[in-house]
C-alpha cells in the first residue's frame, strides 16, 4: 500500500508539473510584457519596424544569432506549430498582426476569422505586398505557401477554401505573428 501511496503521489505530482509546459514558444520575461501582446522581446533585433517596408536581406545566420530558436525554427526552417497551440489560434483582440521576425504588418483583426483548422486564421493581407506566395509540394501535397513580403520568413499556408469576400484561408502559425493592440 505504502508503494502504490507513493507512486500515485509520483504520478500525480508528473501530471500536474506536465499542465504548466509551454507550446515550444520562447516565454517572455516580465520586463518586458507590453500592451503590444508581444510574444517576443524585439530590443535586440535592429530590423524589427511596423513601419518600414524596405525589403530585408539579412544573412541566415544572422537570423539564427537574434531570434528565439522557435522563431528561427518556423520562419526559416519552414516549421509549423502544434494545432490548437499558439497564442493568436483562438485570440479575438482588435489591432494589427505583424511579422515576428521584422515587424512587417501583415494582418488586420478585422481580416481574421474562426476557421476552427487550429492557427489563426485570416481572409485577407493588408496589402498586396505585404505576402509572397510560393508553391509547396512537401508531405505529399500541393499548396501555396506564405512568406513575410519583408523578410521572407516563413508564416503558413493559403487555401481557397475561406470567407467572402476573398475565399482564401490564410492559415498561419502564432509563432509567426505578433499582436498589435489598439490603444
Amino acid at each position: 500500500m505504502r508503494h502504490a501511496t507513493c507512486t500515485f503521489g509520483l504520478a500525480t505530482g508528473l501530471l500536474l508539473s506536465a499542465c504548466g509546459t509551454t507550446n515550444g514558444q520562447t516565454p517572455k520575461t516580465e520586463s518586458t510584457m507590453s500592451d503590444t501582446m508581444s510574444q517576443y522581446d524585439h530590443s535586440g533585433n535592429p530590423y524589427y519596424s511596423h513601419t518600414d517596408t524596405t525589403k530585408l536581406d539579412v544573412p541566415l545566420s544572422e537570423w539564427k544569432r537574434i531570434l528565439p530558436p522557435d522563431l528561427y525554427y518556423i520562419a526559416f526552417e519552414k516549421g509549423t506549430e502544434r494545432a490548437f497551440t499558439g497564442k493568436y489560434w483562438d485570440f479575438d483582440g482588435i489591432g494589427t498582426y505583424a511579422c515576428a521576425v521584422c515587424g512587417n504588418v501583415l494582418f488586420q483583426a478585422d481580416a481574421k476569422f474562426a476557421s476552427s483548422c487550429g492557427w489563426p486564421s485570416f481572409f485577407k493581407p493588408e496589402r498586396k505586398e505585404a505576402i509572397l506566395y510560393h508553391e509547396d509540394r512537401t508531405y505529399g501535397m500541393v499548396r501555396t505557401e506564405t512568406t513575410c513580403g519583408r523578410c521572407g520568413a516563413h508564416l503558413g499556408h493559403v487555401f481557397d477554401d475561406g470567407p467572402k469576400p476573398t475565399g482564401l484561408r490564410y492559415c498561419i502559425n502564432s509563432v509567426s505573428l505578433e499582436f498589435i493592440g489598439k490603444q
